[in-house]
């Protein structure tokens, strides 16, 4: 193309190619070898300790993030998934935490994925900006998530 305009794109992010390297080391650590038992004990110590590494308020929303997820749907897996709490059903990540300083955001986010069934006419959110986690917005995640396993 002609006409001079430069093209804004420079490539991914610090952040976003830390959060590769981390998905690339999951992938390679998910297969290994072991029992499935194995695997998924691994796999929620891994969400644990990476919820742990999260300071401040990332950590607290994680945490009871982590809890309303797993207390609600025992269905769904904890593992990680690009570096971040994610929770996943027959091997699909279902939902997901994304602390605010993962990418240096104004606020953490719960988010949603294709395998959720969040469906409601023509649009819909998946993803949901959260300031805090209060007993109310508990009572919504938890809403959240029944619904997505449906």
């Amino acid at each position: 193309m002609s006409g001079g305009r430069k093209s804004e794109f420079e490539g991914f992010t610090a952040e976003e190619r830390a959060a590769m390297k981390e998905h690339a080391a999951e992938r390679k650590k998910a297969a290994r070898r072991g029992s499935a038992a194995q695997k998924a004990a691994e796999a929620e110590r891994d969400v644990l300790a990476k919820i742990a590494e999260m300071e401040g308020d990332d950590r607290v929303m994680a945490e009871r993030v982590h809890a309303v997820v797993t207390g609600r749907a025992p269905q769904l897996a904890p593992r990680l998934w690009y570096g971040m709490p994610a929770y996943a059903l027959d091997g699909k990540v279902v939902c997901f935490f994304q602390s605010a300083a993962k990418f240096k955001a104004r606020y953490a986010t719960l988010g949603f994925n294709d395998a959720a069934r969040l469906d409601e006419g023509s649009m819909w959110p998946t993803a949901f900006a959260l300031t805090e986690v209060t007993p109310e917005v508990e009572e919504q995640i938890a809403a959240l998530v029944k619904q997505a396993v449906g």
